[in-house]
């Protein structure tokens, strides 16, 4: 029997086909670390094709989960498990992995054919290529089908069980429970008994291969990682979204309503959402990017919550109709769900390059308040933030999120509702002005201490009123075109957003000595990278300052002090360096660059290199 070890930290990735289910045996394998109380995170990579030829690298898909008995904040740089399914998806992976790593092979698809297809002449399983790992080639496509046999699938059909052995296999190896996926499987394949039973067949002769071959010396196990009290779940940062979205509309008492089009990354929100009638949510797949976002405009016309999702290619799309709820001043919460571009660009990859269209990509002066997301847990609370500024200033909200983390999970403490603090949506009742003959009526563009208008639902009595995209009047809503009645409606919707900075907390700043020369600054998803790298410095005993924005437009009020209370700030964004120029812009700051569009989270590794030697040049001045 295998001797076993206790580890504190391990990074798995499966690796196969596109058709091989490594999506599925990632998540199942997450699902029971976060069963057990292990901290996860996961980064899910897979090719834009439907199909692309099998048995090609184009067409890899891999998963890669962390998971590990203290706080982690990214998925890991390197795995130190792969599991790979094929040639294509071994070699497509191999460089990734340490030297003395593990590697878990199907042997039984490494043909003369299908190593050709990667550009491999002999096989690395046999030629000595990969001594420098610990391989175990196993024919787990054989071992699968031999289990599957008694249900009468076809050979194609029991092949695709092999997915199941594998994780069998991987749960035993490192202790991971079954009944989680067991059950998993009788419910995914409730209606086919014969693909239900053969998997579970499969994944049960996984697991009972491990427990009775030699093949491995050793097992292992991971403890649980201390967390607060509470409740948790395994969310994907789509997932968190809708229900920050949902809690926003319930804390409001408002109706949700999305108007989309399906697009990758974003379409879990749209898929999650319509399937929650059950709390009054209200739904339109529309039928392209504009009328999904106009629809939304009108549902917040109409007193619902309007919100509309959607990534990068989309976003250009609905520009003109943000800029329409700019002009009337109506909620808008818009997701844009970031991917590798230009155009279609890597459709399935994570890039955070559209930080400029948010936050100037409209024609006219058309402000909006720009938030972002830090992780996958964290989209709910964003979620519910863009909520109550929407309703509070009467205004779009533009949310950033994006691939890595709409697809990545980690653990979600869930909140009490009821702790969540209530928006008031500040419907304007009675009426607030009166016509030139002294009747009552209502003035749309009334303005509270926000500088957020009067707003009421249509078909209110007494309070009758228009809006539209030409320019109105400051206070009746009429159409105007007179010169300093614009100027001043200009400035008014600009000192509106820019006023939001007093709900906006101040920047804190991670800097465990006080006395850190360099400041690493991020936003979005850099959050994770930025977290790891930064305690790597300080462990090889070097000083180093971290923060962090949420609120891209406007940034908090203390920003400025504290981008120049450092001799140098660095800002690591997947982009070219749009969150350094607009600080650069705004604070007068000689913010540096540090840019990575690979289509990847940013390697800890290259930013803690990075850090030190910046740190290192400073010491030398």
């Amino acid at each position: 029997m295998a001797e076993t070890r206790s580890l504190d930290r391990v990074v798995i990735r499966f690796a196969g086909d596109s058709g091989d289910g490594m999506q599925l045996t990632g998540d199942r394998f997450t699902a029971e670390s976060a069963s057990l109380g292990n901290d996860i995170a996961t980064l899910p990579n897979f090719p834009a094709e439907i199909r692309a030829p099998q048995g090609t690298l184009p067409g890899v898909s891999s998963f890669q989960v962390h998971f590990a008995d203290y706080d982690i904040v990214t998925p890991g740089d390197r795995p130190d498990v792969l599991v790979a399914m094929n040639p294509a998806a071994l070699k497509a992976n191999l460089g990734d992995l340490p030297a003395g790593g593990v590697i878990i092979v199907d042997q039984a698809d490494f043909t003369k054919r299908n190593l050709a297809k990667v550009g491999w002449d002999s096989d690395p399983l046999t030629d000595g290529s990969l001594d420098g790992w610990k391989v175990h080639a196993l024919d787990l496509s054989g071992m699968a089908a031999a289990a599957a046999k008694p249900f009468g699938l076809g050979r194609k059909e029991a092949n695709r069980t092999k997915n199941m052995f594998a994780l069998g296999l991987l749960c035993w190896l490192y202790s991971r429970e079954t009944a989680g996926t067991l059950d998993f499987l009788r419910t995914k394949f409730a209606d086919r008994p014969e693909i239900r039973d053969a998997n579970i067949a499969a994944f049960n002769a996984g697991h009972a291969y491990g427990e009775t071959t030699e093949v491995f010396e050793h097992r292992y196990t991971v403890a649980s990682a201390p967390m607060p009290s509470g409740r948790y779940r395994q969310v994907t940062g789509n997932l968190a979204t809708a229900y920050g979205l949902m809690a926003g509309a319930d804390r409001s008492g408002l109706q949700l309503f999305l108007g989309s089009y399906p697009i990758t990354p974003a379409s879990d929100i749209l898929h999650e959402l319509s399937r929650r009638k059950d709390v009054g949510v209200m739904t339109v797949q529309a039928e392209d990017e504009i009328a999904g976002v106009c629809a939304a405009i009108g549902a917040s016309y109409a007193g619902a919550l309007g919100v509309t999702t959607t990534s990068g290619p989309g976003m250009a799309l609905k520009m003109e109709a943000i800029g329409l709820a700019v002009m009337t001043e109506l909620p808008l919460v818009v997701v844009d769900v970031q991917r590798a571009g230009p155009s279609t660009g890597m459709p399935t990859k994570t890039e955070q390059a559209d930080l400029f269209q948010a936050v100037l990509g409209r024609n006219g002066e058309a402000p909006v308040p720009v938030l972002a997301a830090q992780s996958p847990a964290d989209c709910f609370t964003t979620a519910v933030e863009a909520c109550r500024i929407a309703l509070t200033y009467r205004t779009p909200v533009i949310m950033l999120t994006d691939g890595y983390i709409a697809n990545g999970a980690e653990p979600w403490r869930i909140p009490n509702l009821a702790d969540i603090p209530a928006i008031d949506p500040g419907f304007t009742t009675e009426p607030n002005g009166t016509r030139p003959d002294g009747t009552p009526t209502f003035h749309p563009y009334v303005r509270d201490e926000r500088l957020a208008r009067a707003l009421a639902i249509p078909g209110t009595p007494g309070l009758e009123h228009r809006i539209g995209g030409i320019e109105k009047n400051a206070v009746t809503g009429a159409i105007s075109y007179d010169p300093d009645n614009h100027d001043a409606m200009v400035r008014t919707r600009a000192a509106k957003v820019e006023g939001i900075v007093a709900d906006i907390p101040d920047l804190e700043v991670h800097d465990p000595s006080g006395s850190a020369r360099i400041l690493v600054l991020g936003w979005g998803s850099t959050y994770g990278p930025i977290t790891a790298a930064a305690r790597r410095v300080r462990l090889r005993g070097h000083e180093v300052a971290s923060a962090h924005l949420r609120h891209l437009n406007p940034m908090p009020a203390n920003l400025g002090e504290v981008l120049r209370g450092y001799d140098r700030v660095i800002v690591p964004e997947m982009n070219l360096g749009q969150l350094a120029f607009l600080l650069r812009a705004r604070y007068l700051v000689d913010v540096a660059s540090y840019s990575r569009v690979r289509g990847l989270p940013i390697s800890i590794a290259e930013l803690e290199e990075h850090l030190i030697d910046q740190i290192a040049h400073l010491e030398e001045k």
